[in-house]
């Protein structure tokens, strides 16, 4: 089974991203698996420090995860699965999808501030020519009736 993958952070856009990919799957008979990468950044601090905020990180993730899981089984029929990795986020989002060949379609959301669409939506499209698969880039400014038409 083709399989769509969307990137949970703390952006606002990732919910366009986790709406396409939810319709996408739900249209082709896919499946979603969404990924959300801690940045080692985040702990420069003590170890028992950097634990703390790790473990934070990690129930922030999953309390996310819940909410857009029961979105995606109520509205799509769609259950998606939850993985989350500690790195750099543009390595582990290569590195996850070399690791898993079911892994079709990386969806990203572009974001709509002045800073342009935010830095995974940079890097990747950058480096989009060497990608193992292909990459959809959704607008955060879409409205959900839009996405609804194009999915």
């Amino acid at each position: 089974m083709r399989k769509f993958l969307v990137i949970l952070d703390n952006t606002t856009e990732c919910l366009n991203a986790m709406r396409f990919a939810a319709l996408r799957a739900a249209h082709t008979g896919g499946g979603v698996v969404i990924l959300a990468v801690i940045p080692p950044e985040e702990f420069n601090h003590w170890i028992g420090v950097a634990n703390i905020m790790r473990e934070e990180a990690r129930e922030r993730f999953e309390e996310h995860f819940k909410i857009f899981s029961k979105l995606m089984q109520e509205e799509e029929g769609i259950t998606p699965e939850l993985e989350i990795r500690e790195g750099k986020p543009e390595t582990e989002i290569v590195d996850f999808i070399q690791d898993n060949p079911d892994i079709g379609v990386l969806v990203l959301g572009a974001g709509t501030g002045k800073d342009g669409p935010g830095p995974l939506v940079t890097h990747f499209l950058r480096n989009s020519g060497t990608m193992p698969i292909p990459i959809t880039i959704v607008p955060g400014a879409m409205s959900k009736q839009a996405l609804f038409s194009v999915a």
